[in-house]
């Protein structure tokens, strides 16, 4: 590329500024800057780039080009879940996460407190309210994240090396988990009951030792079922003297226990569907939540947000909370690192609590349930149709085709053409399921919406 070329959205690419850039560090062209990058690494030929379409106009009718290929769930109806959901969305919480105050471009992250603090800190309130917990912390990047930390809190105070997590967690999540674990701590799976999905409590009596830091499980499961077993699990766990961490989907804790009451030590899970729109393969973050004990919030290398009295007298503030035992403060002596997250999803998230209250939360668990369950009776009556597990869901199930004589692919291929995206195949995650797709029914969808995937189910399955 020539030297004299000025990119129309790079400003330092004007020559005389890059020239004055280059003075300044030393150097006489681009290049220096790279010249510790070995040959070897280095790409060899000439990189087929696109020429720059300068007109602003031109580019951006160029994008939406490309973005009008996609397919959304706007103009389909979406039955596709499995760790992103599609809820309804409140216009207020867009307006708040969009004002100046607390949109930056640090991703909504502190650099000085216009009430970020307090915003954060009512987040984290309401979050501990859901899951009957006293402290929480700043988002984490996601759940798989959140997960990670929680079980690296977990080793750290028990002084254990080894966790046990379910057979039927989310294989994206686990990935993440065990990269965040290695190579100090072990993740051992326990299995699942086929016919419920419930936890095998006979083969986590049979894995828990001394050496267990704690166990893993989720509520619901990833397959969407409601695990009852919570206060049976969490009492052989304190038998060994390890700890329970549970996992949760916030929009479920308006209808399902809180974990505290069951006998978790540590909650996490993520805060996307409340109030955070799908978006780009995320719009998505983590939250960790425990009891306000030290043995606990020192372990925490988030930010946490506390309310404090001020030197003028019955006035309070917000700040942060022991932030010493953070990576911010200890860096490279820290016990564990949390880089940039997703506060402004926090914020968002508790503008979403405010609005809905306790009453809304236990309307939008009630209206889910119902659906779903509503969806699974109805899809059961189809020929070929099973439900994979019995018991209760919330929000997600498997759906078992594997009677129909048709694959889970050519069945969403059919689908997609009448405007339906169905569930997400788990041939791959989950083999032992078989030809089984993971389907998610959230307050979006009406009865309506149920009734034509029932009807366009019947008319590909005939």
């Amino acid at each position: 590329m020539s030297n004299k070329f000025s990119h129309p959205y790079i400003a330092n690419s004007q020559p005389d500024v890059k020239k004055q850039m280059l003075d300044e560090l030393g150097m006489t062209s681009v290049e220096d800057i790279f010249k510790e990058i070995p040959n070897h690494l280095r790409f060899k030929g000439q990189m087929d780039l696109p020429k720059p379409i300068k007109s602003e106009y031109a580019l951006r009718k160029h994008v939406e080009g490309i973005l009008a290929k996609n397919s959304n769930c706007k103009d389909n109806i979406s039955f596709l879940g499995g760790g992103t959901w599609q809820h309804y969305v409140p216009s207020v919480c867009d307006t708040i996460a969009s004002r100046d105050e607390f949109l930056t471009a640090y991703v909504g992250d502190a650099y000085s407190d216009h009430g970020k603090f307090q915003a954060l800190f009512e987040f984290a309130s309401m979050i501990g309210e859901l899951v009957g917990m006293d402290c929480s912390g700043t988002p984490t990047y996601d759940w798989a994240t959140s997960i990670g930390v929680s079980c690296r809190m977990a080793s750290r105070k028990t002084g254990r090396k080894e966790i046990i997590v379910p057979e039927n967690i989310s294989p994206g999540r686990l990935a993440v988990v065990k990269n965040y674990l290695k190579p100090e701590v072990k993740v051992t799976k326990v299995k699942s009951i086929k016919e419920t999905g419930l936890i095998d409590l006979n083969d986590l009596k049979s894995k828990l030792s001394d050496k267990i830091a704690a166990v893993y499980f989720e509520n619901p499961t990833y397959l969407g079922v409601i695990e009852t077993q919570g206060s049976e699990i969490s009492k052989l766990v304190h038998n060994v003297n390890a700890e329970v961490i549970v996992g949760v989907d916030p929009s479920s804790l308006g209808v399902l226990e809180a974990p505290a009451e069951y006998g978790a030590d540590i909650v996490c899970g993520e805060i996307q569907p409340l109030g955070i729109h799908m978006q780009w393969g995320g719009g998505i973050g983590g939250f960790i939540a425990s009891r306000d004990e030290k043995e606990y919030v020192a372990e925490y290398p988030n930010l946490l947000y506390g309310l404090t009295t001020t030197t003028t007298e019955g006035e309070y503030g917000f700040g942060e909370v022991y932030y010493e035992r953070t990576s911010y403060a200890s860096r490279e002596k820290a016990k564990d690192f949390v880089g940039t997250a997703t506060a402004l999803y926090g914020i968002t998230a508790g503008v979403y609590l405010a609005l809905m209250g306790p009453h809304g939360m236990k309307e939008l668990g009630e209206g889910i349930m119902q659906r779903v369950n509503y969806a699974m009776k109805e899809l059961s009556k189809i020929k070929g149709i099973k439900m994979a597990h019995s018991g209760f869901n919330f929000k997600e199930f498997v759906v078992d085709f594997n009677q129909t004589g048709k694959s889970v692919n050519e069945i969403n291929e059919k689908l997609n053409e009448m405007g339906i995206f169905g569930g997400l195949n788990l041939e791959k995650s989950f083999p032992e399921l078989g030809q089984s797709a993971l389907y998610c029914i959230t307050e979006i969808h009406t009865k309506e919406d149920i009734d034509k995937l029932i009807s366009a189910l019947k008319k590909i399955l005939s």
